[in-house]
């Protein structure tokens, strides 16, 4: 395993609607393996490849190893296929927008499908900060990133933050 670069905001990247995998191949696993190891090193508690500047529809997360209890989830070509009604706001942080947390509404429970790195198909139902975590991580697949889900005053004020630390 290694680490790698992690984009930071505004990288053109980050905002990429990313490709499906084709196949589960040894690249792909190495990649995953190397996310893994990134996002740990971060820290944080997901990593999508775009991420790290490989626009493919694959992320990583593990929603409770910073409890003790490590659940590394390896996503690929994930899909949402339905969500709870019930929403919950609460602040999220991204690694590729250092120092940020923004009030972000999401359901609090998803069913979802990916593909493992055995190339078998998965299917199961996330809820609390496990949910949370993953629309997330699906958000960079598809370009949006946390700045794009808050209201204007709040990006705003965000950004504000964000270009006084840099």
């Amino acid at each position: 395993m290694s680490r790698r670069s992690i984009l930071t905001w505004p990288d053109t990247r980050l905002s990429a609607k990313c490709a499906p995998v084709d196949e589960v191949t040894d690249d792909i696993r190495t990649l995953a393996s190397d996310m893994l190891d990134t996002m740990y090193g971060a820290p944080g508690r997901g990593l999508a490849a775009p991420q790290v500047g490989v626009l493919i529809r694959l992320f990583v997360m593990d929603a409770t190893w910073k409890e003790g209890t490590p659940s590394p989830m390896i996503c690929i070509n994930p899909v949402i296929l339905s969500h709870s009604a019930q929403t919950a706001t609460a602040g999220e942080g991204c690694l590729s927008i250092p120092g940020l947390s923004a009030e972000v509404s999401r359901p609090t429970s998803i069913r979802m499908t990916w593909t493992d790195l055995n190339g078998a198909e998965q299917v199961e139902t996330l809820s609390g900060f496990a949910a949370l975590c993953a629309q997330h991580e699906l958000d960079h697949l598809d370009g949006i990133v946390t700045l794009d889900r808050v209201d204007a005053a709040q990006r705003a004020a965000l950004l504000a933050q964000y270009e006084a630390a840099a």
